[in-house]
């Protein structure tokens, strides 16, 4: 636990261990290592594929990240509870602590220097470490400027209050309906996978990969892969991201496939989004953004 310790300075705010997020990683992994081999078939894993999809591309990365956090597109309130009710069957946590941790991290990823907590100059080890097992206490939020109204929202916070809840009710839902092996694919490995491929990403798409575009002044700009990218609805394309947060497509080049983009576009032409925003990378030229390596 100690080495949390000088993980962000004193004056910033402290990082404590978490146990809570401890105890639903290593409780899900450990019965994912277990007893996957023997529960797993090609009609399991394809749907444990659609529910990915629901949750991780619809609830997370559209409706969460590129909805509620970067505003890149306008929708209904009904649409958007549908969205941010299928982001925490990710398992990930609640929405209100991620979009808390997300506006902490990308101030600090813009500024010069960068706590190391938030920037990614250790080891893979000590990174799984630190955040899938560390809560951020900051000295204030004020600074972050996360909209009240956000913190405010009664919905959000009654999901912040119960995702961990909706989770395993949809486990012993999948395990009645369905049985164990069911409940075990589709529900408790999904969510490992999902935890430990959200952060995997995190982490290589800022150490590795190409960066088209360099922020100024950012101690962090991320990096684009392309294999990371596909597979993460382009999530991947993170280099993308940080030179144009307010994007609803992370995947600006013909061959940077993008789910999340191609779920938006096609959400937008039924009626359900609109204002959508798509910059490319003529925007981040007229943005002053630099081309990078």
């Amino acid at each position: 636990m100690s080495a949390l310790s000088g993980s962000v300075p004193a004056a910033t705010g402290t990082v404590r261990f978490s146990w809570p997020k401890a105890v639903w990683l290593w409780s899900h992994l450990s019965a994912t290592f277990v007893l996957l081999p023997g529960a797993l078939d090609a009609r399991l894993c394809a749907v444990a594929i659609v529910f990915t999809y629901f949750t991780l591309c619809l609830g997370h990365s559209v409706g969460l990240h590129r909805g509620l956090i970067h505003r890149s597109y306008r929708t209904s309130l009904t649409v958007q509870r549908c969205l941010l009710s299928l982001f925490v069957f990710t398992g990930l946590g609640g929405p209100l602590s991620w979009i808390r941790l997300h506006f902490v991290r990308d101030y600090w990823q813009r500024q010069p220097e960068c706590p190391a907590y938030f920037a990614y100059r250790h080891g893979i080890l000590r990174d799984f470490y630190w955040n899938l097992h560390g809560r951020f206490e900051p000295r204030s939020w004020r600074r972050y400027a996360i909209e009240d109204a956000i913190l405010r929202d009664p919905f959000l916070r009654f999901l912040e209050r119960t995702w961990w809840l909706w989770n395993l009710a949809l486990y012993a839902a999948l395990f009645a309906l369905a049985g164990f092996e069911t409940a075990l694919v589709c529900g408790v490995a999904r969510v490992s996978g999902g935890i430990v491929g959200h952060w995997f990403i995190g982490y290589w798409t800022h150490k590795h990969g190409t960066r088209r575009f360099v922020v100024p002044n950012a101690s962090e700009n991320g990096s684009n892969s392309l294999v990371l990218g596909w597979i993460s609805f382009g999530e991947g394309f993170h280099n993308n991201h940080h030179a144009l947060p307010d994007s609803a497509r992370m995947g600006i080049e013909p061959w940077e496939f993008d789910l999340g983009w191609l779920t938006i576009r096609g959400m937008e032409k039924l009626g359900l989004v609109h204002g959508v925003k798509s910059w490319g990378r003529g925007t981040a030229q007229l943005r002053g953004l630099p081309a990078g390596s």
